[in-house]
């Protein structure tokens, strides 16, 4: 009945949005009550998941949407992105330019969370496409395929690394098997799926990062854009590795966790962009700021549609429905690896949240991992590639690619919802590959 009950309030949120016509940020609402009182809980509970929803969501992902989009802005304002743009065509030339997104996305990937170096990146997908006449999608699908599986299930990534932790698995070597089952899903799901999805028109909100109307008569250095643009990376990377290398109790290991903050970064980030990107180049701040006003005006809408999306989830988790599925599924007889994906999978479907099924899904493999003779690390890949499985309306990753974006509900399962699934669905093929390889 509770998985019953989450199936139709998903068609429910589809036709209050597709049918009906109705604000996203209001159908999600109603949807989320509607849910919550279907599933037994009363109106006090309810309520008190819409206040820990919006907030736990949007708390630390306000000041992250605020300002990656001001350092979005400022980049394109200062021509820093349209410097990077033109280097990366020379260097890969415009037919090669989905595999620099991946290159670029794998990279940046392993130390940010996904919705970090969403926001940071994708300015510079709009720009690329922009300057070559690309399709949005055939560019930006193969970044975020390479952002998503370092998020999914390669340490030192933290959510992977937390996995890691609960099955005791060699960090070093889930890395070394994660990198030989992240390429394939990464290349399957990125640059190849993405030809597929050229067609499929896009509208993202054009006060984020449009250029301005004037001609650009001086580049900032190239040096210099890629530096400002990927110092809040730089940053995250330090805060991110700092604990492998330093004692707990280092005075400069908190100085660099503090610094390596994503909200505190990429502050950081946007101070220097008004400097590099725009003082060094004439322009005073009163001057920058009707351009920062409008980057924070171009989030506005998005930010609230994410934070609805957080209170979907968050009925969903309060209403107990991870810990039913973990009670139906402690009776399958399936191999250890293709269980861990299984209930990941299925965690991930009805509740939306990566980190939620992954975890969820080790405590419960935990006792049968130790039972068995399957390799711990696989374990984690397994987790890990089943936690990514069909992000759909109840993932905060969906709404923020389709506002990003500007894509219907139809055109973001065509593309984000199968593109998370071929990562899913390849990931536990890869695994169950090396399993048959090493064991």
């Amino acid at each position: 009945m509770p998985l019953l009950i989450v199936f139709a309030g998903i068609v429910l949120l589809l036709l209050l949005i597709t049918v009906v016509k109705l604000n996203s940020i209001i159908s999600l609402l109603i949807t989320s009550i509607a849910v919550g009182f279907a599933m037994g809980m009363d109106g006090t509970s309810i309520m008190k998941s819409v206040e820990v929803g919006v907030s736990s969501t949007m708390g630390q992902l306000a000041l992250i949407l605020a300002f990656g989009a001001i350092l979005g802005r400022l980049l394109a304002d200062g021509g820093a992105a349209q410097k990077i743009t033109d280097v990366l065509t020379r260097v890969f030339g415009v037919r090669y330019i989905p595999w620099a997104m991946v290159l670029t996305g794998f990279l940046v990937g392993i130390p940010l969370f996904y919705n970090v170096g969403f926001i940071v990146l994708v300015p510079f997908v709009f720009m690329v496409c922009r300057s070559n006449k690309l399709p949005l999608l055939y560019v930006g699908i193969p970044l975020l395929a390479a952002l998503s599986v370092t998020h999914g299930y390669l340490p030192p990534h933290p959510g992977a690394t937390a996995i890691a932790i609960i099955f005791q698995a060699d960090i070093g070597l889930t890395m070394i098997y994660g990198m030989i089952v992240a390429v394939p899903a990464i290349i399957i799901s990125g640059p190849i799926f993405g030809r597929f999805l050229k067609s499929i028109p896009t509208n993202p909100p054009e006060e984020l990062f449009v250029p301005p109307s004037k001609v650009q008569t001086a580049y900032p250095g190239f040096a210099l854009s890629i530096f400002t643009g990927l110092f809040p990376v730089f940053l995250i990377a330090l805060g991110s590795f700092g604990p492998m290398f330093l004692p707990e109790n280092s005075q400069f290991l908190q100085v660099i966790l503090f610094l390596g903050d994503p909200v505190f970064a990429l502050l950081l980030a946007a101070l220097m962009a008004m400097y590099t990107m725009g003082i060094r180049q004439g322009k005073s701040l009163k001057q920058q700021a009707e351009s920062i006003e409008e980057a924070l005006r171009g989030v506005t809408m998005i930010l609230f549609i994410i934070g609805a999306s957080g209170v979907f989830k968050q009925v969903l988790v309060d209403s107990g429905l991870a810990q039913y599925i973990t009670e139906i599924t402690a009776d399958l007889t399936l191999s250890p690896l293709v269980l861990a994906w299984a209930i990941a999978a299925i965690i991930r479907l009805a509740v939306g949240s990566a980190t939620v099924a992954g975890l969820t899904t080790a405590g419960i493999m935990l006792p049968i991992l130790e039972s068995s003779h399957s390799s711990p690390e696989l374990m984690v890949l397994a987790t890990g590639a089943g936690s990514l499985m069909f992000s759909h309306v109840n993932d905060t990753g969906f709404w923020m690619f389709k506002e990003y974006f500007g894509l219907t509900m139809r055109d973001t399962f065509l593309s984000w919802s199968i593109m998370e699934t071929l990562v899913s669905i390849i990931g536990l093929f890869g695994v169950l590959v090396l399993n048959w390889l090493v064991g």
